[in-house]
């Protein structure tokens, strides 16, 4: 057996052990990150969602300036309009409010920036915010120094993630899109080093950690416990079911760590690319996004589904 055969026979050995002769199989909380929707409009991304039987949304941190930004009466009547609940926030950071720049007025952004959409994530109850540590889209570093001013910025304003009630998940990116913190153990690294108690939790993605873990599988088991949110995608960070990802393994490996208790599965396949923030402000057409939006919410139920017989059955 080569070894990626041997860590997926340990996890499947792992998870019947767990969940074999229990009567059911909880079923994962499937939501969507919005952002790869680009300027389109949130009751239309919303109604697609629902149509698709999901029933969560991680909204796009876009409160960028006093007078940008969702505004709260809109967005809670829209979730109460269409039964939609928010798991999270996608922070959204680029060398424009980047917590590890060499520049005190880039950080000071980042900050500013921070507090904003922990306000929004209060307002619309979302459960968590990601933290991205350095600029993505910069993969060079300035200077040796880039995690000590990232940890620095962010204790600055870790007493706000408690007051709202909202817990910081750092997000690792692979190194083609950020300078540092590339893996879980750096996201657990970056945390320690940070050292506050609203900054206490992981968003897992799974394209990246592709590139850049030894087994994202195993990297899953190891710091359930951790993580938050995972960011669903292929391989080739297209829909679901059009890549080489092993799902069945991604669903057994978070049961693994009882996950479907606390946290998210969020899809976000954004296509692959050094700067997905283009993403932002693009203008897919319908068509396009209802096809993606489809096959991954079917490829994922469908699959849910064989993992939790394969526990009836075993």
């Amino acid at each position: 057996m080569q070894n990626f055969e041997m860590a997926r026979e340990r996890i499947v050995e792992t998870f019947h052990r767990e969940w074999s002769g229990k009567p059911e199989l909880p079923t994962l909380r499937l939501s969507w990150s919005n952002w790869g929707f680009g300027q389109e409009p949130l009751a239309v991304s919303l109604r697609r969602l629902v149509e698709n039987d999901i029933r969560f949304v991680e909204l796009h941190g876009n409160r960028v300036g006093a007078d940008l930004g969702y505004g709260p009466s809109q967005i809670r009547a829209l979730l109460e309009d269409y039964g939609v609940a928010v798991s999270g926030i996608c922070g959204i950071f680029s060398e424009d409010n980047d917590l590890s720049s060499n520049r005190g007025s880039v950080r000071q952004r980042a900050i500013e920036y921070i507090r904003r959409n922990l306000e929004l994530a209060y307002e619309v109850g979302a459960e968590y915010f990601l933290v991205v540590p350095g600029a993505v889209g910069r993969n060079q570093p300035v200077d040796p120094y880039e995690f000590d001013r990232s940890v620095e910025s962010l204790q600055g304003v870790a007493e706000q993630f408690v007051q709202a009630g909202v817990r910081g998940a750092v997000e690792p990116i692979r190194s083609a899109e950020v300078s540092f913190c590339h893996t879980l153990a750096d996201a657990v690294a970056y945390i320690d080093a940070v050292g506050q108690p609203g900054i206490q939790h992981i968003n897992a993605d799974i394209y990246h950690m592709y590139a850049e873990e030894t087994n994202p599988y195993e990297a899953l088991v190891a710091h359930g416990e951790g993580i938050i949110n995972v960011h669903l995608a292929d391989t080739n960070r297209r829909a679901l079911g059009q890549g080489c990802l092993d799902l069945d393994l991604v669903i057994m490996a978070l049961h693994c760590t009882g996950y479907a208790a606390r946290g998210y599965c969020t899809a976000e396949p954004l296509g692959p690319g050094g700067d997905p923030y283009v993403a932002l402000f693009g203008k897919p057409g319908a068509e396009s996004l209802d096809l993606l939006v489809t096959e991954t919410a079917r490829i994922f139920h469908e699959r849910e589904q064989a993992v939790a017989a394969s526990v009836s059955t075993a």
